[in-house]
């Protein structure tokens, strides 16, 4: 039998160099696949709804939980009564965190939270902020009937828990039908902290958790004992599609590094005397 002498110029690695990059950019492409879907995973956009005196608190939380769990938390900081109607109105929001507890059980009870995810995260406290270089310091909610104090700004209380406490601490002091001509209404909390800010008003009635961050060494706590408790409360909006970071961003805001926050913007936490 006779076999042919391969040529000397053969080489049989380009076969298998070939072979071999193949092999590899099979490797490649399906590890970047399955790395894309892995990162779209991480990359779950949450949107939560929150009341406005939570834009600090709820800020520097959220920072914290997409670090520690690599979803993306979108806020939509407003008063929560009109949270509550975007929610009603069918807007795509995962968590609704309320400054009324009311709210979010007339929601799980009307079928647009689900049940059992209802639980209270916090308790607010008011005080009086007046503007920078203010030559008018309140001491008491008395003092908002003195002449010389002229425009207030509070959350309007028809949809705003935090404007409600306001009102009723100035009935409960009786100096609601003395003020009331002075006041100006602001959407939500925040934006009665910004009257003031800008000097649009002498002095807000505002959130502690917002005075805290914008605290001029003038700024006066009112007694809780002139207000209906501003228990906070959350819910899951049954219509998630993310139930499972939802969940995983109440537990954080309950949490020991999200209580420590809460506690440091004023906020007093449920179990605390």
């Amino acid at each position: 039998m006779h076999y042919r002498r391969r040529p000397a110029s053969y080489r049989p690695y380009p076969v298998f160099v070939a072979a071999l990059f193949a092999l590899i950019a099979i490797a490649y492409f399906t590890g970047c696949d399955s790395g894309s879907s892995a990162t779209r995973s991480a990359r779950v956009t949450l949107t939560v709804s929150a009341a406005a005196d939570l834009t600090d608190a709820f800020t520097e939380i959220g920072t914290l939980f997409e670090k520690e769990t690599g979803a993306k938390v979108v806020f939509n900081f407003g008063s929560t009564g009109q949270l509550d109607q975007q929610i009603r109105q069918g807007a795509p929001v995962d968590v609704f965190a309320s400054a009324n507890l009311a709210y979010v059980e007339k929601l799980e009870k009307d079928g647009f939270v689900i049940p059992g995810t209802t639980a209270l995260y916090a308790r607010g406290r008011i005080g009086l902020w007046p503007r920078d270089n203010s030559p008018l310091y309140p001491q008491s909610i008395q003092d908002l009937a003195r002449p010389e104090i002229k425009r207030i700004a509070i959350a309007n209380p028809e949809h705003a828990p935090y404007g409600m406490a306001a009102m009723q601490a100035l009935q409960s002091t009786g100096v609601w039908e003395a003020v009331k001509p002075k006041l100006v209404m602001g959407e939500n909390a925040s934006q009665a902290l910004q009257y003031a800010k800008t000097g649009n008003v002498d002095v807000a009635i505002v959130p502690l958790s917002l005075i805290i961050q914008n605290a001029n060494t003038h700024w006066v706590l009112i007694p809780e004992n002139l207000h209906q408790p501003i228990d906070q409360a959350y819910g899951i909006v049954k219509r998630t599609v993310h139930e499972k970071e939802a969940r995983q961003f109440i537990a954080f805001v309950n949490s020991h590094q999200g209580r420590d926050i809460m506690k440091k913007y004023g906020f007093k936490l449920p179990g605390e005397d």
